[in-house]
């Protein structure tokens, strides 16, 4: 199977000998274009950790929350069957994927990098669905039942961001393997999972816990339609 080639050579410039592998994911019927693990199992110059920390590719890795969050999708798909659904922050697409297969109406995945996209594109076409790809979260229409958001949270000046995710959607589904102090007044936790980075990067074994909250719009203020003078 040809590797998608501007996605190779974005990761070649970063890494030399890195190359992309089609993976497996556990726990699910997906697969990605990640990493090879052979590639991560070595010691890095200088150089190359500066590159990665400067730029590092993201999108080459199914992070712990992405792969927790697909796995929940396909066992409960009633969260987006017949659903518009927007994934924030995609990376490699696994969320939005997981949400086609499990039945979505509609996908978009959205992400600032356009080698995230291009990575959710070559994805999806290797799972075989269909997404929509956009770039700015704050320029789509208030029109998505839900929006997923998998590891986002890891820079906490991201936080403010879970006010935001109300205003484009009905309902959000966070899965986060980071904050352990996590407080909003609009969101509640709804389960606890188990899930790993791929390629594994030897995290902390706290990192593997993924906690997954959910917030809904309420309804609009009730109101008493004016009278004529």
């Amino acid at each position: 199977m040809n590797r998608p080639l501007d996605l190779q050579q974005s990761l070649s410039e970063l890494l030399g000998d890195a190359r992309l592998v089609v993976t497996d994911l556990p726990g699910t019927a997906l697969k990605l274009w990640l990493i090879d693990p052979q590639n991560m199992d070595r010691s890095f110059t200088a150089d190359e950790t500066r590159r990665i920390l400067y730029e590092p590719p993201y999108w080459a890795f199914c992070w712990a929350s992405g792969l927790a969050l697909a796995r929940y999708l396909a066992e409960q798909p009633h969260w987006v069957q017949g659903k518009r659904v927007l994934d924030f922050g995609a990376g490699s697409g696994v969320a939005a994927i997981a949400a086609a297969r499990a039945g979505a109406l509609e996908v978009l995945a959205c992400d600032l990098d356009p080698l995230a996209l291009a990575a959710c594109r070559a994805n999806a076409e290797l799972n075989d669905v269909q997404l929509h790809y956009s770039t700015d979260f704050f320029v789509e229409a208030d029109r998505f039942d839900l929006i997923l958001v998998a590891d986002v949270l890891y820079d906490r000046e991201n936080l403010p961001l879970l006010d935001q995710f109300l205003t484009r959607g009905q309902q959000t589904l966070v899965a986060d393997s980071r904050v352990r102090d996590f407080k909003h007044p609009l969101y509640r936790q709804l389960d606890s999972l188990k899930a790993l980075t791929l390629p594994d990067l030897a995290e902390p074994h706290e990192f593997r816990h993924v906690s997954l909250y959910h917030a809904q719009r309420g309804p609009a203020p009730f109101s008493l339609p004016v009278q004529p003078l």
